[in-house]
């Protein structure tokens, strides 16, 4: 059959009528297991999540929604002991291997921050994995932090901005933990539907989720993290960061600080 130029520019024409009527893409979302994998992963225009449920992101989460002024993750102890005594009314705080870092008056437990003692401070924070990953993310379009603490809140957050997602596990010293994972699946199953998941290990942490029936503590109880934790008698710390949304808020990287979103 021969087609007339007609014919041809009104078949272009309902190529690109049928082209608009599609639905917008989907943005991607994606999980980092391990920091020592984030080059792999395009960070530029995307929101990233920090996780380091053991327990950075989950006092960073309980310190802002007790009123916290704000929280400042560093790198190092000697940084936090610095800027916490060029800000006055701050916390200096933060561990190393799970243990209170020598030179810093706080450790990392949330349950060391309640309203009656951080509310309007300003928490200066240092932590084996958390802190260290999220100064590892360049070219973000935004950085939040997530726990199951805030899980649904992060949740909502993250369908609200309709932007490409990297769900960033702190891990233990790179290598691959099982709680930043399995809080990663959570994330992934409630918010798949809004998303392309394109990516292996988003599946995979999905599936260690719905394996957990939910029952996150117990899930956990056989994990090292867990086991190097109790050993300092903390099992309360890892009670309390397993309890879902607690402290409702999405703390979100502006500057140098973390803020309520």
């Amino acid at each position: 059959m021969i087609y007339s130029h007609g014919d041809f520019v009104y078949k272009l024409y309902l190529a690109f009528v049928n082209h608009l009527n599609m639905p917008p893409a989907l943005p991607r979302l994606e999980v980092c297991l391990s920091p020592a994998l984030l080059h792999l992963f395009d960070t530029q225009d995307t929101v990233v999540v920090i996780i380091d449920v053991f327990r950075a992101t989950s006092t960073i989460a309980a310190a802002l929604h007790n009123g916290a002024k704000c929280v400042i993750p560093v790198a190092s102890v000697e940084e936090c002991i610095t800027i916490g005594q060029s800000i006055e009314n701050s916390l200096t705080a933060g561990e190393r291997d799970g243990k209170v870092a020598p030179g810093l008056k706080y450790g990392n437990s949330p349950l060391e921050y309640p309203v009656d003692f951080v509310k309007d401070k300003t928490l200066v924070l240092t932590t084996t994995n958390g802190t260290r990953l999220l100064h590892m993310i360049k070219n973000a379009d935004a950085i939040i932090t997530g726990a199951f603490l805030n899980l649904q809140a992060v949740c909502d957050y993250l369908i609200l901005q309709n932007k490409n997602v990297l769900l960033g596990c702190a891990a233990w010293k790179d290598r691959f933990n099982l709680e930043d994972s399995l809080f990663a699946g959570a994330v992934v199953n409630k918010i798949k539907d809004h998303f392309t998941v394109n990516c292996d290990s988003a599946r995979a942490v999905d599936h260690l989720y719905q394996s957990s029936g939910g029952n996150f503590l117990d899930f956990l109880k056989n994990s090292s993290h867990y086991k190097r934790l109790s050993g300092f008698g903390l099992v309360k710390d890892m009670e309390y960061c397993t309890t879902p949304d607690l402290h409702p808020v999405v703390p979100l990287l502006k500057g140098k600080e973390l803020v309520i979103a």
